[in-house]
């Protein structure tokens, strides 16, 4: 049996007035979505928990068969482990987004404008994190690049758990309610603070300015925590892995579960990745004799980020015709028994720009196996009545024989 999980990373929404009252799953063309909920199981499922934050990170474990509430110790040390990066029990990891603020005077007066620069490049990017490493790192605090905006920065034996807020979060927002508190939090925020200066007069953010970009003119520190203990996936449920996916918080917690992280060139966790990509490299993986593939794409969450309804729709149909259909097509080819999981992790709403804890629609579909079911979506999923409280209990349905 060959296991397959196509997860569109905040595909879910709500109804739209300008759609009809449809959501971006209604209106988009994605037939093999559709053909799975038809001829397999279609419900929701609660990926996200009471008390924990509302991330891809608390999701994204739940989906993959973790009790977040046993293994979760924060999003930045597992983002850390997606880079590479060697953690010691005594770091607290903190994500360091180079954001976009405005430019009031008074620090606590600034709004939050953009959680990704404009989608900043990695050269860029660089160029203002060797400026901000020049400033800040010494011998107990360092900072380690990432990806576009997300990055990463270590401070050796500290204490602070302060549940500083993710900026994507608060778009639009004034900044001064969500500044760092607590322990440590003055120094935290004499950083960001400073940061602020440094960036403002770097020469990258002229250019951008001048080039009608925002500047990434902050860095904001967020999703702190401490090396976690993820078990391991092949011992859990008796089968190998594989991620593929261009976010390194999905690349940790694959890491830390002991699967094989598949790189493809060009994939870049925005709208414009490298479906096709994927999709082969999803291929080549079960052709090598892996048992289980998962693959991320990040691009309909950036898009309800960034409120852009049209590229969320048309991020929905590129995963179903450059994916999900391929993907399908190639395990029938193969002859062999597989089961699919098709799902997001979470609902990114694109009224509201940020994740919200609303249960998501999934379908599970058997070869081989037909029905008369609706088609993939929110309100049809809804409306069968099967709803699985916990997301961690998902993975063993899929996993098993339940369903069909």
């Amino acid at each position: 049996m060959k296991y397959f999980v196509m997860l569109g990373d905040g595909m879910a929404d709500y109804p739209i007035p300008s759609l009809g009252d449809q959501t971006p799953l209604d209106v988009a063309n994605k037939p093999n979505m559709d053909f799975l909920a038809q001829n397999g199981e279609q419900g929701l499922v609660s990926t996200l928990y009471e008390g924990m934050p509302f991330g891809s990170d608390v999701a994204n474990l739940s989906v993959l068969g973790y009790n977040p509430k046993s293994c979760y110790t924060g999003r930045s040390p597992i983002e850390a482990l997606g880079l590479g990066i060697p953690l010691d029990d005594t770091d607290t990891v903190f994500r360091l987004n180079l954001v976009s603020i405005s430019t009031e005077e008074d620090f606590e007066n600034k709004t939050m404008l953009d959680h990704s620069s404009d989608k900043i490049s990695n050269e860029e990017a660089y160029e203002l994190l060797d400026a901000l490493k020049a400033e800040f790192e010494r011998e107990d605090l360092k900072i380690h690049r990432g990806v576009s905006y997300r990055h990463i920065l270590i401070w050796k034996g500290i204490d602070y758990n302060y549940n500083m807020m993710p900026p994507h979060d608060i778009l639009g927002q004034g900044i001064a309610a969500y500044l760092p508190g607590g322990p440590y939090g003055a120094e935290v925020l004499s950083m960001m603070k400073k940061s602020y200066e440094i960036l403002m007069a770097h020469p990258v953010n002229k250019a951008r300015i001048a080039n009608g970009k925002k500047p990434a003119n902050c860095m904001w520190l967020w999703g702190e925590g401490t090396k976690p203990a993820i078990g391991n996936f092949k011992e859990k449920y008796g089968i190998s892995g594989a991620v593929i996916t261009a976010v390194p918080l999905i690349q940790g917690i694959a890491q830390g579960a002991g699967m094989k992280n598949i790189s493809v060139d060009g994939a870049t966790g925005e709208y414009d990745t490298n479906y096709a990509g994927k999709a082969k490299a999803a291929m080549d993986a079960f052709d090598e004799g892996c048992e289980f593939v998962f693959v991320h794409v990040e691009a309909p969450d950036e898009c309800g980020h960034d409120a852009d309804l049209e590229l969320k729709i048309s991020a929905i149909e590129r995963i179903d015709a450059e994916i999900l259909g391929p993907v399908k097509a190639h395990l029938e080819q193969m002859g062999e028994p597989f089961k699919i999981l098709l799902m997001p992790d979470h609902a990114t709403p694109i009224a509201l720009r940020t994740h919200v804890m609303d249960p998501i629609p999934y379908a599970i579909y058997t070869s081989g196996k037909s029905g008369n079911g609706a088609a993939y979506s929110e309100k049809n999923a809804k409306a069968t009545g099967k709803y699985i409280e916990f997301g961690h209990d998902l993975m063993g349905k899929f996993l098993s024989c339940e369903g069909e």
